[in-house]
This record gives C-alpha cells, structure tokens and sequence, in this order.
C-alpha cells in the first residue's frame, strides 16, 4: 500500500469510473489504477463537511485499515488526501453479503456455516492480534470477494474500530460474533423481544435457547461453541484465537454435519428482508432526524440544509456516513431477532405503508435539492403536489390522520379531498420536523410507523 501523500493527486494513479454508492459526506466509485490496471473501491469523502471530530474519526479509520492485511478483511490500498476530499482506496469486492449469498446457494450444511464462521472468526483474531476492535460485527459488514464458488468472506467497515494497547481487553463486540454464528445455523438471532429494553436485558443477562425443531439436528459441538462465544463474563469468554482451535471449526470434516439446512436457508431469507427493510426505515428515519427542508406552496424545495447550515445535495446512506459514536453504538448492537426498530413510546400517530414505499424511500431519502421522501410521506400536513405525493405512496395506503378524526382511511380519495381543499388554500411555507420516530415491521413487506410531527408555519 502507497504511503499517505505518496503521490500529490489522486487523479495522478487513478482513473475514476462509475459510482457504486453515495452517502452524506462520501462516494465510492469504481477506479482502475493507470499503472496497472487494476480495479479498486475509491470512498471518496468531501473534507469541507466533515467538522473536527469527523476528520479525527476519518483519520483513525485509515489508520486502523493500513495496519491490517488479512485475506478475510477488506484491504486499503491506498490514502490521498487533497484539499477538499480525502480518497481511500479498498479492494473492490463485488460478491455482495455472505448472508444474501447463503439464500441463494443450492446445498447449505452446517459444515458451510463452520467454514464461514472460520473465515470470521481469522478476520477478528488479526485484528485482535493487531490492537484493533472491529465494534461492528453484523451481516451487512461480511462480504465475499467475488461471485466465484468458494470466494473468500471479507469483513468490511471499519468506522466504528478502536485500538486498544497492553493489556487492555479486545473483547468490545465479540459476543456478537457468536450472535452471527447462532443465525448461520438456523438464520434468526438468539435474542429477540419487541421491546428494546427486555431485548438489552436479555443480551446482558445472555438468555437464549436453542428451540425444537430447528436446533435439533445441530451437532452438540456446534452449540458448545456458541455457549462458549456467547458468554456474558468476557474474562470466562472464549477468544477468537481459542474458538478456531474448536473443534467444530478445525476438524469440521470429521465433527460438522454435511446435511442440507433448508429451513435454516428459508428462515434466513425471511430474516434478510427484515434488516433490509429495517435498514430503508432507519435510512429515511436518520435523514428526517438530521435534514430538514422548506418548500413553497408547490412543494418545490426552497432550501435543504443541517443543522449546523451547511447546504446538503448528497443521499444519506447510514452504511456509508460518518456518524457520531454514541449514534452507531445504537446500532451495532446488531442481534434484533424483532420486527422492532426503533423501541421508543409510540406518540400521537401510526401510519402502514408497504415495502414498495419503503424500497423508495430508501434509494430517495435526501438529494439533489429535493425534499426528504420520508418527510414527504409522513408530513400529510406539508404542502406538496396530490401527483407527487401519489408517486410516492402504495394507492392502497392505510393511514390515521388527524383531520379524519380518528377513522381509518384507505386509498388516496382523502388525501385528494385534503390536497384539493385545504393545502390549495394554503400558501405558508412549512417546515416539518419528524420526532421520536418508532417502528415495527408488521411482516416481510409492511410496516407500523409511530413518531411525533413537528410543523412550523412560516410568513412571508
């Protein structure tokens, strides 16, 4: 890997090519090194925005990463920083999830799922043996580096990484290992329950079961490690470098059973759509808790900005976006087996809509100097366009609105007669503010959305 400022611009070695994702501050774009011609990741990450505490975290993620060079860890390559955008330069790894990979294979046994969680358990065990705690093990941080048959898993993301020194313990997040391990083996989290509170109970006290039928065909050293890696006294906790000298890990061929899992796969698919689901809620959730827009009486964006004022035309993306830590802390507790998001009281109003709209939301959150699409869905008080407002919502929306005083409505009729009747004669410019947001995934494909609305009038 290059030495930081190696070379004095980015553009010197790298040729830039089509964007793979986009967050609040970053980009990641193919590239294809001139030299070689080989193709990497470029995260690409606008300096100008990022306040000083950003920069630091920023400055350590790349530290950690130039340190680490593993084959089951995404690799960086290379670190340029310009004026105004710093570049990070990884592998490019294009074999997607391992979790969305397992669904889509046609034979998965408990053997695949020893071999996979080998793979991890290597990428944790160097990174522990290098003073570095990853923090955020979860299924949207393992990869696999191709698309090829046996391709390599890879852990990615190393935003919320810490170092740690001496003696000091390396065992932040690696209960969570075990976590990932229980879900390879029967594709749902050990821990679950719809209240958060009762949920982080459960972890603390480290209450799980295995439950007929699914775990009765799982061999008994597979549940002794899980037993091992899931316990709560981290000083009586199996390390990474113990649990691959498991038997069930390094004599799999022997100990592990070869017999296809087809529930296990089932339940697994069922369990992919819900985190990606609770993914596009916590994407559109984060963009209406940090953006705010005010729109004219044709609901054309007047101006969308942050808190801080700073002008905002990128998406925001929460895999990509560089977050406080006490923000993503929330979030890496990644062991929800529940159709609960965001466990708050839920307040004054529910709204149903299905993944259609979710899967809008997602992909539509904030940009190119329009208004939030979850803003737009939830504010039905804001004054936006009937056309725009039906483009963007099921025809079959349910929904309690205030000013139906109470009543279910269904369908877009109402919503018409309030477009026609009483936004028409509006013509303030509004600001709406979505608070203490809560949901709950009602199934694969819908879900129950609580929050408090904030709506300021503005005079002109």
């Amino acid at each position: 890997m290059a030495a930081p400022g190696a070379c004095t611009r980015f553009s010197d070695n790298y040729d830039l090519k089509e964007e793979l994702g986009k967050g609040a501050f970053s980009v990641v774009r193919r590239c294809v090194q001139k030299a070689t011609g080989l193709e990497f990741a470029a995260k690409i990450i606008n300096t100008k925005k990022l306040s000083a505490r950003d920069f630091q975290k920023l400055e350590r993620e790349a530290r950690i990463c130039r340190k680490l060079q593993h084959p089951n860890i995404v690799r960086l390559h290379d670190s340029i920083q310009e004026e105004n955008y710093h570049y990070l330069v990884f592998d490019l790894v294009t074999g997607g999830e391992l979790f969305e990979d397992i669904v889509a294979r046609e034979f998965y046994s408990e053997a695949d799922a020893s071999h996979c969680i080998q793979q991890i358990l290597e990428s944790v065990n160097h990174c522990h043996s290098n003073g570095v705690v990853h923090r955020d093990l979860k299924p949207e941080n393992l990869l696999l580096a191709s698309k090829a048959k046996g391709a390599a898993v890879k852990l990615a993301d190393f935003g919320l990484a810490i170092e740690v020194q001496g003696e000091q313990q390396a065992w932040f997040g690696w209960m969570l290992a075990g976590v990932i391990l229980y879900i390879l083996l029967v594709g749902y989290p050990p821990f679950w329950d719809e209240d958060q509170h009762r949920l982080y109970a459960q972890i603390k006290a480290g209450a799980y079961d295995y439950p007929s039928p699914e775990w009765d065909t799982v061999t008994p050293e597979a549940k002794n490690l899980i037993n091992q890696m899931l316990t709560v006294n981290p000083s009586k906790r199996i390390t990474a470098s113990e649990a691959l000298k498991h038997p069930w890990i390094c004599q799999r061929e022997r100990v592990a059973s070869i017999v296809h899992r087809q529930e296990t796969v089932d339940c697994l698919k069922k369990f992919n759509a819900r985190r990606k689901l609770k993914g596009a809620i916590l994407t559109t959730m984060l963009a209406t808790r940090n953006f705010s827009s005010k729109f004219d009486v044709h609901g054309r964006s007047i101006v969308t900005k942050k808190g801080d004022g700073s002008q905002v035309k990128e998406s925001t993306d929460s895999s990509t976006t560089l977050e406080d830590d006490d923000i993503k802390e929330e979030k890496k507790g990644g062991v929800d087996r529940s159709s609960t998001v965001i466990a708050k009281d839920p307040e004054e109003l529910r709204i149903v809509c299905t993944n259609k709209t979710f899967s809008q939301l997602s992909t539509n959150s904030v940009g190119s100097g329009k208004s939030s699409l979850t803003t737009l869905v939830l504010s039905t008080k804001g004054p936006f366009l009937l056309v725009a407002y039906t483009k963007i919502c099921d025809p079959h929306l349910t929904a309690f609105e205030p000013e139906a005083l109470g009543n279910l409505v269904e369908g877009m009729e109402f919503h018409k007669f309030y477009f026609d009747n009483v936004v028409g004669k509006n013509c303030k410019a509004v600001n709406t503010t979505i608070l203490n947001p809560n949901v709950h995934l009602l199934g694969d494909d819908a879900a129950c959305i609580a929050y408090v609305r904030l709506t300021q009038y503005m005079d002109k």
